[in-house]
């Protein structure tokens, strides 16, 4: 006795597809913006950081030059002393360099371990890219496929000898 599947719900099928649809056209953008973050992030790190405190160093290591010249010729002066504010500009400068000398190191740092550890993230968001890219396109496909042969199963009317017995109502007379 064949009978024909009850299948009325084909659009929850077609609603989960345009919600896979939209998800996946949220997703892409934002793994790709992930990639450039990072990319910036390396390129801020190395370049404009480095370079900031690499000239800052010099710069500071200047004033501490000038402080500390202004100090010496101050004590080589027979005509008078040292004065405080010489010898405070002398320690301001030196907290300066050492600030300086010290961001430099943290800058240097972070950027040999930068790619220890992005990268780890960096692989989950790529494979994450592999699976919209390649699954979830499939997944669609065969999700469109689902819906167009559901939808023409139940459109199909039943063979002429395989009416149920009890189910249809007698044809009108």
């Amino acid at each position: 006795m064949t009978q024909k599947a009850n299948l009325t719900d084909v659009e929850a099928l077609e609603a989960f597809r345009s919600a896979l649809v939209l998800y996946i056209n949220k997703a892409r953008p934002a793994l790709d913006e992930v990639g450039a973050e990072v990319l910036r992030m390396r390129s801020w790190l190395d370049d404009e950081k480095r370079t900031h405190w690499m000239g800052e160093m010099k710069r500071r290591s200047r004033a501490l030059e000038e402080a500390q010249a202004a100090l010496l010729s101050a004590r080589m002066s027979n005509l008078r002393d040292e004065s405080a504010a010489e010898v405070q500009s002398v320690h301001r400068a030196k907290r300066g360099r050492d600030e300086a000398e010290e961001k430099l190191r943290v800058v240097k740092q972070w950027s040999r371990e930068f790619d220890h550890r992005v990268q780890p993230l960096l692989k989950q968001s790529e494979k994450l890219q592999t699976i919209l890219a390649n699954d979830l396109v499939h997944a669609l496909a065969w999700l469109s496929q689902a819906i167009q042969t559901i939808d023409a199963y139940t459109h199909t009317a039943p063979p002429p000898g395989a009416a149920d017995s009890g189910s249809a109502p007698p044809p009108a007379a």
